[in-house]
């Protein structure tokens, strides 16, 4: 768990996504929190340097990974939080927010969907799922790599970060993997269940995001009635390719829900 800051406001959590992890977060955790907020940011279940069964994947349910999450939040012990979830840790997030709406101050949904993936990436995904079943991790990491040179992906120019990258990716529990792959691919669509909720919300996703298109997250502000912000010069991962820009998007909007209530500590 990565956490900094002594808010008298409420705590920002952040949910990563599938082969993500805590640290996708770090670049824009110190200026939330030189800003006023305590913010967290955790592995799920099985992933890198959380532990979870290797072998058995009922334990990473999209229904236990959201129970996990209302574990931290009533762990963190800080009231309603701020709830961020990117990628496949919104969809985490979202269950969570159904099953307990009253945990969270206010649900950034960041390049997430409506629900499962589509198009080539689905392929990608099954293809992934397929691969891990019949030869491990070693060969889908291979695959992954193999994969990024085709598409003309560059690896980070620092050599820590790629040795991370990949130490992350075989620290991941294989049934943490194939269980989080499965729910990308038949997750439901829970739009309008989440858009019935009196809860302040707000899509934000990079101007390149390639899981779920940019005109499927205007699509999704839309129908939750809430505003959308799009991150210029950022991929999926806008936290990594534009942290600035994140940090402001973030900023304003937390801003904007904490001026209408009084949310200190305490009160």
């Amino acid at each position: 768990m990565l956490d900094a800051g002594s808010p008298e406001r409420p705590t920002a959590l952040f949910v990563p996504g599938f082969t993500g992890s805590k640290e996708d977060f770090i670049a824009i955790l110190e200026p939330l929190a030189a800003a006023g907020w305590r913010v967290v940011a955790v592995d799920q279940r099985g992933q890198y340097e959380s532990v979870g069964p290797l072998d058995d994947e009922t334990p990473y349910a999209l229904t236990e990974l959201a129970l996990d999450l209302r574990t931290m939040v009533k762990a963190l012990d800080a009231g309603p939080v701020h709830l961020v979830g990117h990628s496949f840790g919104g969809l985490v997030a979202r269950r969570a927010v159904l099953d307990d709406p009253s945990m969270v101050a206010s649900f950034v949904l960041m390049d997430t969907g409506p629900g499962a993936i589509a198009g080539d990436i689905f392929h990608q995904v099954r293809a992934f799922q397929d691969l891990m079943r019949a030869s491990g991790a070693a060969a889908v990491w291979a695959a992954l790599k193999a994969l990024d040179e085709a598409l003309g992906r560059q690896e980070p120019e620092d050599p820590e970060v790629r040795d991370f990258i990949a130490r992350r990716f075989h620290a991941n529990s294989p049934a943490c993997l194939l269980a989080m792959a499965q729910a990308l691919l038949v997750e439901d669509d829970r739009v309008e269940a989440l858009g019935e909720l009196p809860l302040p919300m707000l899509v934000t996703y990079g101007s390149d995001e390639d899981r779920w298109p940019p005109a499927m997250q205007r699509e999704m502000a839309e129908r939750l009635g809430v505003a959308c912000a799009e991150i210029p010069s950022a991929g999926h991962s806008p936290a990594v390719d534009n942290p600035d820009r994140t940090v402001q998007v973030l900023v304003d909007f937390w801003t904007s829900v904490d001026s209408s209530v009084d949310v200190r500590v305490g009160s």
